[in-house]
């Protein structure tokens, strides 16, 4: 059963829709990512269901009861916003317990409640400073306190990540999963970081000008997206997206890539993709995440259809673990992405294979998922 439930939701200022028709929900336990770029509704869609935002239609259920119209305090529901929101002239300890102290919760329960929070997030030596004395990630760890010592039944984050430095992020993201694993409680995250809403999430919501593009697990919207934006929005690197042409092998389809100063480059098209048989002769955007373009040694064995072909070489980064080297195929420039050993200069020409099983096409008027 849906613990957290979306139904038709809009929300308009005045003339201005700017969510439009929203369908989402997440299980007990679950850990929902909005995704997105600046401006595409991902906050307001958040502030809907913490009930700072008015909806316009629609409904917004957690755990079965419809709180669309309920204020913030009957929502049962606990914010950790981008700013930490903290209180400066109040120690850690005050911070995390005001809101208890709002509540009449007795003073022994709110000495044990601020404990346990401050052992889960290894903060028990700053209680007694102010938050002008901590970091940003500490400053962090507290406004989170402050949301677990109330035990809601959905915790709601906004860009919680986005004012720390690139390492804290990373290790507040393993704190954040952890937390949530320990947990077990529901979770809607805002961010427009697209590698914390694949390590993080159970399910992402993708959302472009207030409409949802996709929603599904990390790995559905990776691996089979619906349309080009998700492909080229979700991945780092992201999907290489290729003008080609589809044509007839014989019994079987291929896919047709220009290469500059050479013949096009051809690549049967992996079993399973019947829907390109209405494209036959014409064109198509042709989809190739880097992984799944690499040196022949490094091809997933496992693979059903690889096709390996020569591409000029035109720039190498190596970036530790991995080497990325850049071609040109379909007018474009392409990312391949290689062990770290290969053996790859930039100006010769190169063998690159390519796991046609992870393919994917798009009709290039409509921008929607083919096969």
């Amino acid at each position: 059963m849906s613990f957290l439930k979306i139904t038709n939701l809009r929300k308009s200022y005045g003339a201005l829709e700017i969510l439009k028709n929203i369908n989402l929900e997440i299980e007990e336990g679950g850990f929902l990512v909005l995704v997105g770029p600046s401006g595409c509704g991902k906050s307001t869609l958040l502030n809907t269901i913490a009930g700072l935002e008015p909806i316009s239609s629609g409904e917004i259920a957690i755990n079965g009861r419809n709180v669309a119209d309920l204020p913030p305090s009957k929502r049962d529901i606990a914010m950790v916003f981008q700013s930490y929101a903290l209180y400066p002239n109040m120690t850690v300890a005050g911070n995390i317990a005001f809101g208890m102290e709002i509540r009449g919760v007795p003073k022994d329960e709110r000495e044990k409640a601020i404990k346990e929070v401050a052992d889960m997030l290894q903060i028990g030596h700053l209680l007694d400073r102010k938050p002008g004395q901590l970091s940003g990630g500490q400053r962090q760890r507290v406004a989170m306190g402050r949301a677990l010592v109330r035990n809601p039944q959905v915790f709601l984050f906004d860009e919680p990540l986005s004012n720390l430095d690139a390492k804290l992020r990373v290790d507040m993201r393993t704190e954040i999963k952890r937390l949530h694993q320990r947990m077990k409680t529901t979770i809607v995250y805002v961010t427009h970081d697209q590698i914390e809403a694949m390590t993080l999430a159970t399910k992402i919501a993708v959302l472009r000008d207030g409409i949802l593009q996709q929603f599904g697990s990390p790995a559905e919207i990776y691996n089979n997206p619906a349309n080009m934006f998700v492909a080229d929005f979700m991945g780092s690197p992201a999907m290489n997206l290729l003008s080609a042409t589809i044509e007839k092998n014989g019994d079987a389809l291929q896919v047709s890539l220009e290469r500059p100063n050479a013949a096009p480059l051809k690549l049967p098209v992996a079993p399973g993709r019947d829907a390109l048989a209405g494209y036959v002769g014409k064109q198509v955007i042709f989809g190739i995440r880097p992984e799944a373009l690499t040196d022949p040694d490094g091809a997933d064995r496992n693979a059903q259809t690889i096709a390996e072909g020569d591409c000029a070489i035109e720039v190498v980064e190596p970036a530790g673990s991995d080497t990325f080297a850049v071609t040109k195929l379909g007018m474009k420039e392409v990312v391949a992405r290689l062990r770290a050993d290969a053996k790859i200069a930039a100006g010769q020409v190169a063998r690159l294979a390519f796991n046609l099983d992870k393919a994917v096409f798009f009709d290039p008027q409509s921008q929607s998922r083919i096969a």
